[in-house]
């Protein structure tokens, strides 16, 4: 068993010494599998700062996972991960970089290679979109912060599974604009290429986050693309007059937004995937819902009521309510073959509803 750590260690690759922080949780058990999450920092930024701003830490430590802080390398002078765009001139192969430190970190801890995610701000997110293109084979899910995909990442994206995607980004970001540049993709086309790639549904679910802190200067939208292949998703924190900035970060510079913590809303939405796709959870009934059981629900979507009706089920049917954050925020039992739900007292948006091992999107309207 080991301690809470915090250790930096190098690896050579391509006759480079590169660095990398690594963060192992309280809970870490060496004959348990445990998911690991790959953050990568931003343009000019490193490691130590990353681990900071866009911090995972106190997470980790609650959800029990693994977060490696990977260091660029120097381009003109700045540290940077090539992600071509404006990194055209670097000749760095950070995607097998990548590779051979999962391999390293595989080597040393015991890693569940299902559920390696990553993420990142601003060049750290162009990097994950990178991965979710050249190196899916290893990725699961990613999840990007300011960052986008460069005409290159765009033109040559390859994925071999589909592949949620979670994209935080301000409309008032004047760094990596969110309409896009000659070096950067407009946001609006990257949800559509993963929409489309994940053959998600083509229509969004449109719901928001409460403005928690009016003093911000900025309120956030959810745009949500729902039921893909293997049950993908791919979600879009749109924040309104946000700037450049991790959301819910300690350090509040203008412009960031403290409607809701990005870090957490990132390792809710990753922690929902493998590279499989959704994962199954298990259910607490002892007699799971018979697999050819049928659950009917209607009005969906609705304002206030649903009725839920089953032709086959056990008695005591546990299930919870998660809203667009992932947070449970109801959880009950049904007995009977028709029951109700109410979600009068919470706001419009998309909610999961988790009946036994079966998930239901509801949609819940003003």
């Amino acid at each position: 068993m080991f301690g809470q750590q915090t250790l930096t260690k190098n690896i050579q690759h391509d006759g480079m010494d590169r660095s990398y922080i690594i963060y192992i949780p309280e809970s870490y058990n060496a004959s348990s599998n445990t998911p690991l999450l790959l953050n990568f920092h931003g343009y000019t930024s490193n490691a130590t700062e990353q681990m900071v701003y866009g911090d995972f830490r106190k997470i980790a430590d609650e959800e029990g996972f693994i977060v490696v802080h990977p260091e660029g390398t120097l381009f003109n002078g700045q540290t940077h991960w090539n992600v071509g765009g404006w990194t055209l001139g670097s000749t760095v192969d950070d995607v097998g970089f990548t590779d051979q430190l999962i391999d390293e970190i595989a080597i040393e801890y015991s890693i569940d290679l299902d559920r390696i995610y990553a993420t990142g701000m601003s060049n750290g997110g162009f990097m994950s979109f990178l991965l979710a293109c050249q190196l899916s084979n290893r990725i699961a899910a990613i999840a990007s912060v300011t960052g986008s995909m460069t005409p290159s990442i765009f033109n040559n994206c390859d994925p071999q599974h589909s592949t949620p995607v979670l994209y935080i980004h301000g409309t008032s970001d004047n760094v990596v604009p969110y309409t896009g540049a000659l070096w950067t993709k407009d946001v609006e086309d990257v949800l559509e290429y993963w929409g489309l790639k994940n053959e998600c549904d083509e229509d969004a679910v449109l719901s928001s986050i409460p403005n928690n802190d009016t003093s911000d200067g900025s309120t956030v939208e959810v745009i949500s693309y729902l039921n893909g292949i293997s049950n993908t998703e791919v979600v879009h924190y749109k924040v309104i007059d946000g700037g450049h900035t991790w959301p819910g970060t300690l350090f509040n510079t203008p412009g960031t937004n403290q409607d809701f913590d990005a870090s957490e809303a990132i390792w809710e939405f990753l922690s929902q995937f493998d590279i499989n796709g959704r994962i199954d959870m298990e259910t607490s009934l002892e007699e799971p819902l018979e697999e050819n059981a049928t659950i009917q629900i209607f009005p969906n979507p609705s304002s206030s009521f649903y009725s839920i009706n089953f032709d086959k089920i056990p008695s005591h049917l546990d299930y919870t309510l998660s809203d667009p954050l992932g947070r449970i925020i109801k959880s009950g039992v049904f007995n009977n073959k028709n029951e109700v739900l109410d979600l009068t007292e919470f706001a419009s948006g998309n909610y999961l509803l988790q009946i036994g091992r079966q998930q239901i999107i509801l949609i819940k309207t003003d």
